[in-house]
């Protein structure tokens, strides 16, 4: 649990330590000229030291909720870092073979979020989509567009081309179909858990004004950002 994930972030701290020392010069009269690159590990390992202190408020509050909430269901939760440098901005929920759930963040989203309330939200978001069976769901509705589709292409007398074209739209529709909502549904819960961690939920979906608008687009993946906003303001209300 938080073992394995120190595991990934110290491995993380000890890489971003290996740079070179700052150097002084007489221009400066003793003082030290610290290169941007030095600075720029310096802050990673800042920014990696507050994530480590969120998982440990966050994950425990998390599990509680996904054991008071579900049923028969993995609530260990397994939070680690991608260590590649050049991965983009992200963080998602996936489930290992063993169907734990997996929480993966990348070193930039640690270093892109401004502080620990962003960061404790966008961590309660992602444990927010396994408590709420968001995987199985979307699979079940992937299968079922599939199915359906398919059987319409067949009975339209399609050949073997068509139908397998009828699947795969057939799944990418079901897989979309209640993406947004999804989304909603795990802002919301994101929301519960990240205030009863202790972080501002409000404050850390500031985020949402930072990133790329996808706006109301037929079977778009995410709401609008102003949706995303305004739920998390809702919700944090009524909590």
């Amino acid at each position: 649990m938080i073992k394995k994930t120190m595991c990934a972030i110290v491995a993380v701290a000890v890489l971003a330590a290996c740079e070179v020392v700052p150097v002084q010069t007489e221009a400066q009269g003793g003082t030290t000229a610290v290169s941007q690159s030095y600075l720029a590990k310096l802050q990673q390992n800042q920014a990696v030291r507050r994530f480590v202190h969120v998982v440990e408020d966050v994950e425990p509050i998390a599990e509680q909720e996904c054991r008071v909430r579900t049923r028969r269901i993995n609530c260990n939760f397994w939070i680690v870092v991608d260590v590649r440098p050049d991965e983009p901005a992200n963080a998602y929920q996936t489930l290992d073979k063993w169907g734990r759930p997996v929480i993966v963040f990348t070193l930039q989203m640690i270093k892109t979020a401004k502080n620990a309330d962003e960061l404790a939200f966008i961590l309660g978001h992602e444990a927010a989509h396994h408590i709420s069976g968001h995987i199985p769901r979307q699979k079940f509705n992937a299968m079922a567009g599939e199915v359906i589709l398919a059987g319409i292409a067949l009975l339209n007398g399609g050949d073997n081309a068509a139908v397998q074209t009828a699947r795969r739209v057939g799944a990418d529709y079901g897989a979309r179909a209640y993406s947004k909502r999804y989304e909603l549904e795990a802002d919301a819960l994101g929301t519960v858990i990240t205030a009863k961690a202790g972080y501002d939920p409000i404050r850390g979906a500031e985020f949402f004004n930072r990133i790329p608008d996808p706006g109301d687009v037929f079977l778009g993946t995410h709401p609008p950002n102003a949706a995303r906003i305004e739920i998390v303001q809702e919700t944090a209300a009524d909590f």
